[in-house]
């Protein structure tokens, strides 16, 4: 009874912090992109006079989408087209069941582990429900009886199946080093020092791999420069015949993709919840000094550093978003099989290499 109310706790705790997280991208996304334009962004939205640099705007958006009318094409499908933005939107949220977001909290004798669900097969599932998205945007092209929407559909479909087998393969020398699929282990192994001094993370050890996983990530969310299914100066995309929540559910989606594809490259590359030198004891510095912490320090300056990297992340993509301009479609599929494609086989056969000299 006690673990089922802790799971349910933790489960809560994520999707409140997810959603929250999400609301506040909306005006990040504003207002990071206002500043590199040198332009205000949003900042109208009050309470009772109050603007607080717009941070009241994710709240009008909201109460907005709920009081929009909820079009459904006539011609069209209405079940399909009610089902989409459910199948685009819930299984990003199941994704961030498996992340660990912190070591193990001790509550006396009670140990709870800071993490959903610890499956030892943790990479597979995240790239079994990230991969359910694409389900969403291929039956809202198929459902809305609209030939624009139909084509940013397939766009999805392809760009999806494309770059699903990059990213499967640009993890393979990350899974080879740490010799598990648990992401929990792998946060833990980042734990370690090379050379004496230096983070074991996934940076350092897998470099190519890093810098093929996370365009290859990137283009999964289908944001910019890879946001061919949607191309507002194009065609719109899948979502045209949508209006009101199931619109939401879509926008809402491409802001929580944005935050689990922040915590995963964290995660897998960068220690996850790890600070260096930091150990369930506390601090202990390569040049021999000590410092000893309570286990609840610990654990909150591990969830402050987990913030902080996805903060980052979530501050790059949205910085590249901004920056890049979006590829012609063969560009798009050119990057995919011509140059990240081959460079993940040979990061494999690089890395299998080097494993096999360091075990002879």
């Amino acid at each position: 009874m006690l673990d089922t109310a802790i799971t349910l706790a933790k489960i809560w705790g994520v999707l409140l912090t997810l959603v929250s997280l999400a609301a506040i991208m909306t005006w990040v996304e504003r207002k990071q992109s206002a500043v590199m334009q040198d332009r205000l962004g949003a900042n109208r939205a009050d309470v009772l006079g109050l603007r607080i640099i717009g941070l009241f705007q994710p709240m009008a958006d909201g109460i907005k989408m709920f009081f929009k009318e909820d079009f459904v094409p006539p011609r069209g499908d209405k079940f399909l087209h009610t089902l989409a933005p459910i199948l685009a939107f819930f299984p990003v949220l199941a994704t961030f069941a498996v992340i660990p977001f912190g070591d193990t909290l001790r509550i006396g004798s009670l140990e709870i582990s800071l993490q959903i669900a610890d499956l030892n097969i943790g990479y597979l599932f995240i790239l079994a429900f990230g991969g359910l998205s694409v389900y969403g945007a291929v039956l809202a092209g198929w459902s809305s009886n609209n030939k624009y929407s139909l084509l940013g559909g397939l766009r999805a479909a392809a760009q999806m199946i494309s770059y699903e087998v990059c990213l499967g393969l640009s993890l393979i020398g990350l899974i080879m080093v740490y010799s598990t699929l648990q992401l929990d282990d792998i946060v833990r192994q980042q734990g370690q020092l090379l050379f004496g001094f230096l983070p074991a993370w996934g940076v350092f050890l897998q470099p190519l791999g890093f810098l093929l996983f996370f365009p290859a990530a990137i283009a999964e969310t289908k944001r910019v420069p890879f946001d061919l299914p949607e191309g507002e100066s194009e065609i719109i995309g899948y979502y045209t015949e949508y209006s009101g929540m199931r619109f939401g559910l879509f926008y809402f989606a491409e802001f929580i993709e944005i935050i689990v594809l922040a915590a995963l490259v964290s995660t897998l590359f960068f220690g996850g919840y790890q600070v260096p030198w930091l150990y369930a004891e506390g601090f202990r510095f390569p040049w021999g000094w000590e410092w000893n912490l309570p286990n609840l320090a610990v654990v909150i300056l591990h969830l402050l550093a987990f913030f902080l990297k996805i903060a980052f992340f979530c501050w790059l993509q949205v910085l590249i978003r901004w920056t890049l301009p979006r590829f012609r479609y063969d560009q798009l599929m050119r990057l995919c099989w011509v140059g990240i494609l081959p460079l993940a086989i040979l990061n494999i056969l690089i890395t299998g290499a080097i494993l096999l000299v360091i075990k002879s």
